[in-house]
């Protein structure tokens, strides 16, 4: 039997009026604690997040000065597994949306 090749229809599309947007940026916070020391918080910005000595010292003191830092900014699901990941270190984090 031979085989019949026909043209390809086109789909129709419906009309819609929804605008999809990107994930709005959320973003880590850590927050000041009175039982971590500045240099252990400061070795878990290092070790988690892979920042330099100078940028981990600089947002450990925004944490002990300013009562938090944020930390880290992304999606939503990488900014809960930082909160979690802080947690696991025995940090104090939360997430929210990027202002």
């Amino acid at each position: 039997m031979p085989v019949v090749l026909t043209a390809p229809t086109e789909l129709e599309r419906p009309e819609t009026d929804l605008v999809t947007s990107p994930d709005t940026p959320w973003v880590t916070l850590v927050w000041n604690d009175p039982v971590n020391l500045m240099s252990y918080v400061t070795y878990v910005f290092r070790t988690h997040f892979g920042y330099s000595e100078a940028k981990a010292e600089a947002l450990m003191m925004d944490v002990h000065s300013k009562g938090r830092a944020v930390v880290s900014s992304g999606t939503r699901e990488s900014m809960e597994r930082d909160v979690e990941a802080m947690h696991g270190y025995g940090l104090w984090a939360t997430l929210q949306k990027d202002e």
